[in-house]
């Protein structure tokens, strides 16, 4: 069953507080469609690194669309974006 994320969620996602990412990334986790194939954390030196993917779903979308919104997210956290949906973010 596809739940679609709600404006709370999404307003909550673009207004987190800067010095706590990775609880950002776990409450998106909580609510990312398909989670058990597009979501992948890998523990490297420095850093968390999130391989996430849409898997074109909507809802997943406006997720990301929220994380781009946010202030320090996006400059601080992005690595890449691959066509197709895919993602990768460090968090420190």
């Amino acid at each position: 069953m596809d739940r679609y994320p709600t404006e709370e969620e999404l307003k909550k996602i673009e207004q987190w507080p800067h010095n706590d990412f990775c609880g950002l990334m776990g409450f998106i986790h909580s609510i990312w469609e398909y989670a058990d194939w597009g979501w992948s954390e890998e523990k490297l030196k420095d850093a968390i690194e999130y391989d996430i993917s849409t898997g074109g779903w909507s809802g997943n979308e406006d997720i990301i669309r929220a994380l781009e919104k946010h202030p320090l997210f996006w400059v601080m956290c992005w690595v890449q974006s691959r066509r197709g949906g895919h993602y990768i973010f460090h968090v420190r």
